[in-house]
């Protein structure tokens, strides 16, 4: 019975890490529902739109951080197309854009 209730500690421990966590994961400013919400406007070859949810993600964003990722290879190698993320907040009509 005590090895049972070890696991459920844990168990439970894990759980509050994972809740506490989950809205911490960001990119430049962009929650992990913003890059997923705008994951369809940025993997090639066909984008979709950018929809409303990734577009007040992307209003959120630090445009400046996201230059950093122009050349990385990290986008590329997870399907993301570096070229469109910075084509975001014009797609989105935001007044800024990319200073790089």
């Amino acid at each position: 019975m005590e090895a049972s209730g070890k696991e459920l500690v844990l168990l439970l421990g894990l759980m509050a890490a994972i809740a506490c966590c989950a809205d911490a994961q960001t990119l430049c400013n962009v929650p992990y529902t913003g890059l997923e919400a705008c994951r369809p406007a940025v993997t090639p070859p066909n984008p979709s739109p950018p929809t409303g949810a990734c577009c007040d993600a992307v209003s959120q964003a630090n445009l400046q951080c996201l230059c950093q990722y122009k050349n990385s290879p990290l986008l590329p190698s997870l399907g993301i197309d570096p070229n469109l993320v910075l084509q975001l907040p014009e797609k989105c009509n935001l007044p800024d854009s990319p200073p790089c």
